[in-house]
């Protein structure tokens, strides 16, 4: 007997229960509003019928909060227990929010892609000091901090050099024409935030900085005025020698004396941006910046729009604050009047790769009050359950530092076994062939076994990620104990206690690292 018989005659069109990763779950996907191509790559799946996955977390208003004015959630959660559910969820419920408030969107900021900024730090940090573990208790509140700007400014400006593309992200494009809006001010900080925190690896850095130029029609004639100023000494006293014999024999090698010195306030000025360029590639220690492109961006810059301005050349935090207000006062004026940050999957970069230690060295720099309760900035941090037994035996000092009593601190993400039955039967209403009938999880069973029953058994699996599976196998168990002739449409409990037994099992094996789960 097939998988396929047995939930179609239930009116179930596709297996509800087979994926495990939220990431790559189109029943998920799809009720967050996301198109899915079908098997040929032809555009929206006809199966999509349109019914949501209603079900949240029991916290799930502590963590998103309002979005007109969010703040920081700290969540920690076992593995399978939904935190990437959660930060799809939370954009998914962003993005509608901007699409109907145009005058408060949110930026989102999702920051769960480590491995490009862990494998530069390793570079610079790890030639000196060759374990992981020692390389990541160099980790800074900084180095977050450029991490963030870095996709935020990467994000911003891919969408203004596209043409005001859609930002999925977002929910709404950025008008181009609000860019060119914006005043002096704005232009030059967004500029200086390009030059110092865009990274692609589409198009050159200089090309893409001058294509974000034109787009906001910024001069930068003003800053060559010592070059242009150099090369017409160069040309004027080039000229007076090669045309006056006099004059050459009169001065001599003395005649030439000007061109120097008229090359000398440019070269100063070179010199120095050089030495500022280098001293901020050492310090950006998450991204790769070349000085001398680096240099090339600055000089572009007129000495008075550089004047007093924060560069993040030093071993702080302080130049990094200044810069997210700045990105913050850019974004409010292209009407974003707060930025979230959503924090996930923190134990997956190979440089951590699952080690509680590494993911807590990595982490903890973070939580500082400063940071957590930066003006504008809601933090959404979706961490492992490992990490509650560091936080428990942490001192004095670093509870005072983090205040995590005002951070809508979320210790363990638990799920009841009623929750568990809902989100089941959500999915399987998503996956029904007539939207008008929503097929629940007490269908698929005989009289024997009762709701009540279902739902103690889907709170011994803890979280969604074990219920999938155990729902999935359980499938499986009993579509393989009947032919296509003489098919059983519904599961006894006899299979249900057979198959429970055997995943208890497994999941006893996977709580002590001696299994998959």
């Amino acid at each position: 007997m097939k998988i396929e018989q047995l939930l179609q005659h239930h009116g179930i069109a596709e297996n509800p229960f087979a994926q495990e990763d939220a990431t790559t779950d189109h029943v998920f996907q799809k009720s967050l509003g996301l198109p899915r191509a079908d098997s040929a790559g032809n555009g929206a799946d006809p199966r999509n019928n349109g019914v949501p996955l209603t079900t949240h977390h029991p916290a799930w208003d502590k963590i998103f909060s309002n979005p007109r004015n969010p703040a920081t959630a700290v969540v920690f959660g076992e593995k399978g227990s939904g935190k990437t559910a959660i930060r799809l969820q939370i954009v998914a419920e962003l993005r509608d929010h901007n699409a109907s408030h145009p005058d408060s969107k949110a930026f989102v900021i999702e920051y769960d892609d480590f491995n490009p900024f862990l494998d530069c730090f390793q570079e610079r940090v790890g030639k000196l000091r060759a374990s992981s573990d020692r390389v990541l208790r160099h980790w800074r509140l900084w180095d977050h901090m450029d991490a963030i700007l870095s996709l935020g400014v990467s994000k911003l400006i891919h969408c203004v050099v596209g043409g005001g593309r859609r930002d999925d992200a977002s929910g709404e494009p950025i008008d181009v024409k609000q860019l060119a809006a914006l005043p002096h001010e704005q232009k030059r900080d967004l500029l200086m935030l390009a030059a110092l925190y865009d990274h692609t690896l589409d198009v050159a850095t200089p090309a893409r900085w001058e294509q974000l130029r034109r787009k906001l029609r910024f001069g930068t004639w003003r800053a060559n005025w010592d070059w242009w100023a150099a090369l017409a000494v160069t040309l004027l006293t080039a000229g007076a020698l090669l045309y006056s014999e006099s004059l050459r024999k009169t001065t001599g090698l003395w005649g030439l004396l000007p061109i120097p010195l008229a090359w000398l306030p440019w070269a100063c000025r070179q010199a120095r941006l050089l030495w500022t360029s280098w001293r901020v590639s050492r310090q950006i220690r998450v991204i790769e910046h070349h000085p001398n492109v680096l240099r090339r961006l600055l000089a572009k810059f007129s000495r008075q729009d550089l004047l007093g301005q924060p560069i993040p050349a030093r071993d702080r935090s302080d130049d990094r604050y200044e810069l997210l207000k700045k990105f913050q006062e850019i974004l409010k004026s292209l009407g974003y009047s707060n930025v979230v940050v959503i924090v996930d999957r923190v134990d997956e970069p190979h440089l951590i790769n699952g080690s509680p230690e590494r993911m807590r060295d990595f982490i903890w720099p973070m939580f500082d009050n400063k940071f957590l309760k930066h003006p504008g900035l809601a933090l959404k941090l979706l961490l492992p359950d490992d990490l509650v037994y560091y936080l428990d035996r942490e001192s004095k000092e670093f509870y005072e530092r983090s205040r995590l009593d005002k951070q809508n601190l979320v210790r363990s993400l638990d799920w009841t076994g009623e929750a568990l039955y809902d989100v089941a039967s959500d999915r399987l209403a998503a996956c029904a062939l007539d939207p008008d009938k929503r097929p629940s999880v007490r269908d698929l069973f005989d009289e024997t076994v009762d709701q009540r029953e279902l739902v103690n058994v889907f709170a011994g699996l803890r979280v969604p990620r074990h219920l999938f599976k155990f729902l999935h196998r359980l499938l499986v168990d009993h579509c393989s104990h009947y032919t296509d002739d003489q098919p059983q449409w519904k599961i006894n409990h006899e299979t249900l206690s057979r198959t429970l037994a055997l995943y208890h099992r497994d999941l006893a094996a996977y709580d002590k690292g001696a299994g998959t789960g």
